[in-house]
């Protein structure tokens, strides 16, 4: 016969509910029997009654210390197996709150549990007892006819605190998921401090998909759109140099389209050398930056003094911070003669200065880039600072932290 669904369900949790209180009576009595044993030994050690209490009672306290993190362990076990509630393992870092709880709390909930399953055990029984009288035979039911009216009755109050063990058993169940993860679990402190560790690497894992991803546009505009538009700049050179005899009119059509195309290839190299320059990866930014210094619009005097590599997300952050820098000084300090780059390490740190002599007045509120540049180091845990005063100079500051 088909059980309907809810009274499956109901029987499902009723089967869960006891399986997880009974399997907690043990190992919270066991703590609670110790604590026992505990406060009788101190007892003896203020009577003065036994003078080997106080071995004993050190001897007891450290075999309970010794038994916490295996205790917590089997209650996180418990929890997730007939729970499915998942408490992180504890570890010695908060033996305290461990011990507090396997002592005091441990104990009542043991205590609890044990009354719940008890009162399951022999309501069930007390209901069956009608069953057994007439299972016996005959003979004996004639002789003790008149005990059928205590069996009933029995039998009734059975019922009656059956029907309340799951209420109980549910109710107990509910007050462990709430009192056991707060006090075995990690403390909030502990979960924000965890949350920020995953937050920290996952978006150390975003950038490096980002730094990836700029180096895979690296590589397809210059090996894809790039050379194509070289191969077209060289078949319109081609055409103006053999096609002598075309009208006027054809020459200087081909003539813009040369231009146009030769134009197009050199804002493409600026491009692609602003995203991921191939140099950055071979030769690292000493060489990367004095090639970006090279083509800046303004002399520009670069300082490199680094005795090790930084990090690649690193390398690819400074080199855009420098790059985005000498753009703006070029865009919006027209008057500045001259830049000055100076990259050092000092200790787990790359320290960016980017300086020009120009008219000053640069805000990031007002953008700029210099909101962007702002962004791009704090994706890294950088700090940003800028000095612009009216009148110049301009001082950017950019300090980078590079553990590799």
């Amino acid at each position: 016969m088909k059980i309907p669904t809810r009274p499956r369900r109901a029987l499902t949790r009723l089967s869960r509910d006891t399986s997880f209180l009974a399997l907690g009576a043990p190992l919270h009595l066991f703590t609670g029997f110790s604590l026992f044993m505990d406060f009788g030994l101190v007892w003896e050690i203020i009577e003065g009654s036994d003078d080997s209490a106080p071995v004993l009672l050190g001897v007891a306290l450290a075999l309970t210390a010794l038994c916490v993190p295996a205790l917590s362990a089997a209650q996180c076990w418990r929890f997730r197996r007939l729970l499915g509630i998942g408490i992180p393992r504890p570890g010695w870092r908060r033996p305290w709150r461990q011990l507090g709880y396997h002592c005091l709390a441990g104990a009542l909930l043991g205590a609890l549990e044990t009354l719940v399953v008890g009162l399951l055990v022999v309501s069930a029984t007390a209901s069956l007892t009608l069953v057994w009288m007439y299972a016996l035979p005959w003979q004996w039911r004639i002789e003790h006819l008149g005990q059928a009216t205590q069996a009933s009755y029995l039998s009734g109050a059975g019922l009656v605190v059956l029907a309340t063990v799951p209420g109980l058993a549910a109710a107990l169940v509910r007050l462990e998921t709430q009192v056991t993860p707060t006090l075995l679990g990690r403390s909030r402190t502990e979960n924000l401090a965890r949350r920020v560790e995953d937050l920290t690497r996952s978006r150390a894992g975003a950038v490096d998909a980002a730094d990836a991803e700029r180096r895979r546009i690296e590589r397809d505009l210059h090996d894809g759109a790039q050379q194509r538009l070289v191969s077209l700049a060289l078949n319109l050179g081609l055409a103006k140099a053999t096609l002598v005899d075309l009208p006027p009119e054809a020459r200087e059509v081909i003539d813009a389209a040369h231009r146009e195309a030769k134009e197009a290839i050199e804002e493409l190299s600026t491009l692609v050398r602003g995203l991921h320059p191939a140099v950055l990866d071979e030769l690292g930014l000493d060489a990367a930056l004095s090639g970006l210094a090279a083509r800046a619009p303004l002399p520009v005097r670069l300082r490199v003094d680094l005795p090790r590599r930084p990090v690649p997300a690193v390398e690819a952050v400074a080199y855009f911070v420098v790059s985005e820098a000498l753009t703006n000084v070029a865009k919006h300090a027209r008057e500045a003669t001259r830049a000055d780059v100076t990259v050092s390490l000092l200790s787990e740190t790359l320290r960016l200065v980017i300086a020009d002599d120009g008219p000053g007045g640069a805000d990031p509120i007002k953008g700029s880039g210099l909101a962007g540049l702002s962004q791009r180091v704090r994706s890294v845990d950088g700090t940003f600072r800028m000095s612009s005063p009216v009148g110049g100079p301009t001082m950017m500051s950019v300090e980078l932290p590079c553990q590799s």
